[in-house]
């Protein structure tokens, strides 16, 4: 479901003399359906690096993501944006949403972008939030008011609103309590029972542990390491 070959990705410092930072060389790796893999790796390795480029949001610099056989490197933004609405969800740390929408349609936007009726978009989502512990009376406001906890909360609601067959999964577990915690476990052995190819970014050992097949050490394919 996703496989990168040979990537390799290095950041131009423009404003601080056109410095070169390299983080990738000869990337290789592969998530296969129903299979969940953990990114781990010393800070700054480039975890969410690797995860940003996978869902096209960076260059890269050679190299080969496929996501369910679709080309990645050098795709028209259209198609991007296409495989982003059907194939491939992203949960990032940290949500981004247009201020004043409500919190009951952030969740429910991944469904209404591929033309469900918007009742039954809005009654997913209502149940994702039900699921997560969202008090009811907070749906109608928008989630940029909300504690850390609930942001997140929300983010993995509307990453897990739509059934994409690909995911990517940055910390979602880092700002919740143990109960939440559980339910968004719960959420990511589902996906894997229903044969998604999962990414994850797990600092919790034990939560890493419980829902990873194995593990990517992203540091492998530092250019100090392949040196």
């Amino acid at each position: 479901m996703i496989d990168v070959k040979h990537l390799a990705k290095h950041f131009v410092l423009y404003h601080q003399g056109a410095t070169v930072i390299p983080v990738f060389q000869e990337a290789n790796f592969s998530v296969a359906k129903g299979e969940c893999v953990a990114l781990t790796g010393a800070s700054g390795a480039g975890k969410s690096t690797l995860m940003r480029m996978i869902y096209g949001n960076y260059l890269c610099k050679a190299g080969s993501i496929k996501v369910n056989h679709v080309e990645m490197v050098g795709a028209h933004p259209h198609d991007v944006m296409q495989l982003r609405r059907t194939t491939i969800g992203y949960v990032s740390q940290f949500l981004r949403v247009v201020p004043r929408v409500s919190t009951v349609d952030v969740v429910a936007e991944p469904l209404l972008a591929v033309g469900e009726k918007p009742i039954h978009a809005q009654e997913k989502s209502q149940e994702l939030l039900s699921l997560l512990n969202i008090p009811k009376r907070l749906w109608s406001l928008s989630p940029t008011t909300f504690s850390g906890g609930e942001q997140q909360r929300v983010n993995i609601a509307r990453g897990f609103v739509y059934d994409y067959p690909a995911l990517l999964l940055d910390e979602p577990t880092a700002s919740l309590d143990s109960q939440n915690r559980d339910v968004v476990l719960g959420l990511i052995e589902r996906a894997k029972s229903n044969g998604k190819a999962i990414i994850g970014i797990f600092h919790d050992p034990s939560v890493r542990d419980q829902v990873c097949d194995r593990v990517v050490d992203v540091s492998q394919f530092m250019p100090e390491a392949a040196a």
